[in-house]
């Protein structure tokens, strides 16, 4: 925002400053009330990891949404799309289509095939000890890059609303986030993260419905005049609704277009944190009913974001949005200031802090879901089953969980305040792209092809993860640019922002190539129990 409007920002929610706490204040309190009872319940593994699997298909669809619609899909794409565009338009495609591959290809098969985590699928066939250690890693990997972004979401939203701009102030609010989701997670296990996700979606779709009804109702419901006023006002002209404002001047930006799509497309069929709310559901049928009715409330909520995208490039100067957060990650809070008013105005600073409060509540609820998906990993796969070699109780398991979720906030808050200035929607995409490369192609060869082996799954996961990890290490995401994690040094060799089109046919060819250069024999057997019980349900837990 321009120095004047940034001001008057400020003295908008520092008169309402009381309100906005308030709000915060009490969604932590309900939301860490629900926690603390859930934990009263939570006894044995089957608890910690899966709630006792006693979810209904609805209350997990509503879950899972809760866990799936992030700060990137609240703060990221409305950002991208009111600075970019038609370009940014491309998140919000690409995070609802990646629903249909994990719809009809692995929410069922992996219910019925797993127990806790994406590791049991995976050692089901093949020898234990390195299976589960290679799927812990990657959940864990895949699960910090996801952190990054809730992190980095965290600090510009809480620092925006009370005023911080220090960088000390907002690293404070990071580690604040990652105290939060330790306590969540270690005392109320899937029980009450699940619970706190269903409470979160549905403040998140009431706030977003709010908002959009407030912009169309302000362009008359027409939506021709507001993709109009936002081309005008983005001072792109028609360009603004047209593809290539950022993905179309050179051929390494289509490169980057093409690899940022295959990797939101492919990336959600891996997500540790998703994967894992297929095990709270008694049965496979609930399962599946509970993707139907997470794509149901997810779709309505990107549909809703291209509006507050458009909505936020018709309603404030593209300046403003840069100057306010490089990566627009404020442009949907300072939209509903905007609408309620203006900054000057109760009713802005009112509407700024009920969708800030939401925003909050949804990084809240999606950060616990991501510790517990990785943390359990740990527990589950490399503790109970590799280093105790499957001799270690429910209770040693569960307190070895809890130890993780600990050193995984600790880790998260450290790398979360260095990502604080990137785009939350870009940090999403890079999880996409190493769960995309790593555990995508492990699931689908376990449970499709017959003459995966060890080798190949190994290949796989380490493969594809370190290859994503590699490239977005030494890619302009993290030195080289204004905009990159380390702006002052420059190391980047890759060019691409997103390794998706490198790192996940990588990780396909590794696992086919693994398999077949493997002298261990496939044990047909296991592959036909595993077939049937993933295709019928028999005997899964």
């Amino acid at each position: 925002m321009s120095t004047p409007v940034l001001l008057a920002a400020g003295n908008a929610t520092t008169e309402h400053r009381p309100l906005i706490i308030a709000l915060f204040g009490a969604f932590v309190v309900a939301t860490l009330v629900i926690t603390v009872r859930a934990g009263r319940q939570t006894r044995s593994a089957a608890d910690f990891y899966a709630g006792g699997r006693q979810f209904t298909g609805f209350q997990n669809g509503l879950a899972i949404s809760g866990d799936y619609m992030s700060a990137a899909s609240f703060l990221g794409i409305a950002g991208a799309i009111a600075l970019f565009g038609y370009d940014g338009f491309l998140y919000s495609i690409g995070f609802l289509v990646a629903w249909l591959v994990a719809l009809l290809l692995v929410a069922e098969p992996l219910r019925n095939s797993g127990r806790f985590t994406m590791g049991d699928v995976l050692a089901y066939r093949m020898r234990q000890r390195p299976v589960r250690t290679a799927a812990g890693t990657s959940t864990i990997v895949v699960s910090i890059f996801y952190l990054l972004a809730q992190m980095a979401g965290a600090g510009v939203l809480v620092s925006l609303l009370l005023g911080i701009t220090s960088d000390g102030g907002k690293i404070g609010i990071v580690a604040l986030v990652g105290l939060l989701m330790i306590v969540y997670v270690t005392i109320g296990g899937m029980k009450g993260t699940t619970w706190v996700q269903m409470v979160k979606a549905v403040l998140l779709i009431a706030g977003t419905l709010l908002i959009t009804f407030l912009i169309l109702l302000k362009f008359h419901f027409n939506v021709s005049e507001l993709l109009g006023a936002a081309a005008t006002n983005s001072g792109k002209g028609d360009a603004f609704l047209e593809p290539g404002l950022k993905y179309g001047a050179t051929a390494t930006s289509k490169l980057d277009f093409l690899s940022l799509g295959i990797a939101l497309v492919l990336g959600t069929a891996g997500l540790p944190h998703i994967l894992i709310r297929f095990y709270t559901v008694p049965t496979a049928k609930a399962a599946r009913k509970s993707v139907n009715w997470a794509i149901g409330i997810i779709g309505a909520f990107y549909l809703m974001t291209i509006v507050l995208g458009f909505g936020a490039a018709a309603l404030l100067k593209n300046g403003d949005i840069v100057a306010s957060n490089k990566a627009g990650n404020t442009a949907a809070p300072l939209a509903a200031l905007e609408i309620g008013g203006g900054p000057d105005s109760t009713g802005g600073a009112i509407l700024l802090a009920v969708i800030s409060a939401v925003a909050f509540a949804t990084i809240l609820a999606v950060v616990a879901g991501l510790t517990l998906a990785s943390s359990s990993s740990f527990a589950h796969d490399i503790y109970a089953n590799v280093i105790r070699r499957g001799k270690a109780t429910e209770q040693e398991e569960v307190k070895a969980a809890r130890w993780a979720t600990v050193f995984i906030g600790i880790v998260s808050i450290a790398l979360g305040a260095l990502a604080r200035d990137l785009n939350v929607a870009g940090l999403v995409a890079l999880a996409f792209a190493v769960a995309a490369s790593a555990n995508l192609p492990t699931i689908l060869y376990s449970l499709f092809w017959k003459r995966f082996t060890t080798q190949g799954a190994l290949w796989s996961i380490y493969g594809g993860l370190v290859s994503a990890v590699v490239l977005v290490l030494f890619s302009p995401v993290v030195s080289g640019k204004p905009t990159s994690m380390f702006k002052t040094v420059d190391f980047y060799w890759f060019p691409l922002e997103n390794p998706g089109i490198v790192s996940i046919p990588l990780g396909f060819l590794l696992g086919w190539l693994g398999s077949v250069l493997s002298k261990e024999e496939p044990d047909r057997g296991k592959y036909a129990e595993l077939e049937v019980k993933s295709l019928t349900g028999v005997g899964a837990h």
